[in-house]
């Protein structure tokens, strides 16, 4: 039930991070929908996402970011701002301590 859109910058949504940018530009163009109109806080099943699509964006998120992913992973983190706050901790404890990149 959403009575009114959401600002751009409204000050509940997290920080549009690289990470979270990109993921919404994936799910844009599997939805065929323009990356402002993807809600990050929505599930990726809004948008017609479904374990075929799971797959590839897996798939798509380990070629991107070069790291092996279970295949269940976007269903385990269903939402965008989900997904990207696991990949940020996937991410940040596969870096070796003291490096940053």
């Amino acid at each position: 039930m959403n009575s009114h859109e959401p600002a751009p910058s409204a000050s509940s949504a997290p920080p549009d991070t690289e990470l979270r940018s990109w993921l919404r530009a994936r799910v844009a163009h599997y939805a065929q929908l323009d990356a402002a109109a993807i809600d990050t806080t929505a599930t990726l099943t809004t948008y017609g996402l479904d374990s075929v699509y799971a797959l590839i964006l897996c798939g798509d998120i380990e070629d991107h970011l070069g790291v092996a992913l279970e295949p269940t992973v976007a269903w385990d983190h269903p939402t965008i701002d989900a997904l990207a706050r696991h990949l940020e901790e996937t991410l940040a404890q596969a870096a070796p301590s003291g490096e940053s990149r």
